[in-house]
């Protein structure tokens, strides 16, 4: 895919991608960027636009095939095939991710999870087994994983990361409220609740 595709447009592909999903669930074949933009309150012209990156999916009067298009959104995220994913914290946070059913029917599903409280160390999490911090590196590289969440306190989250990385992982989504510094070739997308929270309260009166 061309490097110069704006990450706004890329964030929006997963939206789209779910949008279709939910249609082919209730029996749809076909849909239009009218109809995509009136359920995700963005404008079809933007729809088009952003699509219009990747290729031609839809013509003109016809729309787009609902199948098809979620197969080209699969491609381009790359979730056409199924990712391993790492989990560092098994605390709260950690334990009801590693419990969340939704990841596997969408191209991910949690490998394995770390933490570092003896107390935790080879204890069952659901289907997981808990492992030592210390193993980390060790188990992604022989695993060869790319994808990790970090859902540890914010003065481990760094250190973790810096781990992890030197392992080869090249995508961190972060649970810890602190921003991590990383290299280019690393993304890292951040979940904090309390930002979005304090976001939405400036239009509170």
């Amino acid at each position: 895919m061309p490097s110069s595709i704006p990450d706004i447009v890329i964030s929006r592909l997963p939206v789209y991608l779910r949008a279709l999903e939910r249609l082919s669930h209730e029996g749809q074949e076909v849909t239009s960027s009218h109809e995509l933009g009136k359920r995700l309150g963005i404008s079809s012209a933007q729809i088009r636009k952003d699509l219009s990156h990747f290729g031609g999916f839809g013509k003109q009067g016809t729309g787009y095939r609902i199948t098809y298009l979620k197969d080209q959104l699969r491609q381009v995220l790359n979730v056409e095939r199924d990712w391993e994913v790492a989990l560092i914290g098994a605390g709260d946070l950690g334990s009801a991710v590693a419990r969340y059913r939704g990841f596997s029917n969408r191209g991910f599903h949690i490998a394995c999870v770390f933490d570092s409280s003896p107390e935790k160390i080879n204890k069952h999490l659901g289907e997981f087994v808990i492992q030592p911090l210390e193993s980390m590196a060790a188990v992604i590289v022989e695993r060869g994983i790319k994808i990790a969440m970090i859902a540890v306190p914010a003065e481990s989250a760094q250190s973790v990361a810096d781990t992890l990385i030197g392992a080869g992982v090249r995508a961190i989504l972060n649970y810890a409220p602190i921003n991590l510094n990383v290299p280019d070739n690393v993304h890292v997308q951040y979940i904090d609740p309390v930002i979005h929270l304090q976001r939405m309260t400036y239009y509170l009166e």
